[in-house]
């Protein structure tokens, strides 16, 4: 499996990293240990999560994800081998990126995780309320006590994450290394053009999330009946328009030509876009999983390429 360099923070990962939101919430913790154990015997080696995750489901509070993976590591014994990025300011017990509130937020990580570094530790979303040194300044703290390795930014605008950059360079301040925007084959438009040039610029990594559009990208829903097929359907309803079924036709005509599925070709799509590290995916059965991973060993022909490119312009 070919690593890739996350941006300049010195970590390298698999073009495919799991997303664990379903960690402790869709998949419970004895199939959350055996997806962590098949994606890794593939070679692929990064997880992202976040505290929030996922306090949004009935019953739970937050730190869910965090916990499973602290338990996973526990349960492996072994943490040098993986690359554990977590995030902070999205969660209503720490919604901000004040340094007093990052400062807390890390500890209650490290623990869930049951690990003494994170390794990337990313700001959830933007604080224009915080001044960005003060947070900055607390990440740099925390590097210099070894309890994280990278800082990374979420759910940035450009103009934002260039100030940031900004800020950092002028204060000797630690720099992002990584963002996280939303981008597949429908949702371009957030990071190709000025986002896109600010990561070149700064020789960031890119962790794209919102992979395959909800499941939009799978072929899974073609009409609005399909989409009581999923919980997660109500949120494909807006793909359903001229462009997405054109999209949908390119996918299809690609899948039929390399004999791949279209989850898979969508992904290979992504992987090979310039300035992408690794989408985030994730996945609930063994079988989903398996499926999902041989994206990353799935080269697109260059006419493949093209029409995708066009039908998703």
């Amino acid at each position: 499996m070919n690593h890739r360099p996350l941006g300049r923070s010195g970590l390298s990962i698999a073009p495919l990293m799991f997303g664990g939101n379903v960690f402790g919430w869709t998949a419970e913790e004895a199939t959350s240990f055996g997806l962590l154990d098949a994606f890794v015997a593939e070679g692929f080696n990064a997880i992202d999560t976040a505290d929030v995750y996922s306090a949004w489901a009935p019953g739970h509070a937050g730190g869910e994800s965090e916990t499973v993976i602290g338990n996973w590591l526990k349960r492996r014994g072994r943490r040098d081998d993986v690359v554990i990025a977590t995030k902070v300011g999205m969660w209503a017990k720490y919604p901000d990126l004040k340094a007093a509130t990052i400062a807390v937020a890390v500890e209650e990580s490290l623990k869930r995780l049951q690990t003494d570094y994170i390794d990337l530790y990313q700001s959830h979303k933007d604080d224009a309320a915080t001044p960005q040194d003060e947070g900055l300044e607390a990440y740099s703290r925390l590097i210099k006590a070894g309890k994280v390795r990278a800082i990374g930014a979420s759910n940035f605008s450009a103009a934002r994450l260039a100030s940031a950059l900004d800020v950092a360079g002028a204060r000797d301040l630690p720099r992002y290394v990584s963002v996280q925007p939303a981008y597949n084959l429908y949702n371009r438009a957030e990071f190709e053009g000025d986002l896109a040039k600010v990561v070149s610029q700064g020789g960031l990594g890119v962790i794209s999330y919102f992979a395959l559009a909800a499941g939009f990208l799978t072929g899974k829903y073609r009409t609005e009946a399909d989409l009581a097929k999923s919980p997660r359907g109500a949120g494909v309803k807006n793909y359903l328009d001229e462009r997405g079924f054109r999209i949908l036709a390119a996918l299809d005509a690609v899948s039929a030509e390399l004999g791949a599925t279209q989850a898979q070709v969508a992904l290979a799509w992504l992987i090979g876009r310039p300035g992408v590290t690794a989408p985030i995916v994730s996945a609930t059965s063994l079988t989903q999983l398996t499926e999902i991973l041989k994206a990353a060993r799935l080269v697109l022909p260059a006419d493949a390429v093209a029409k995708l490119d066009a039908a998703s312009a």
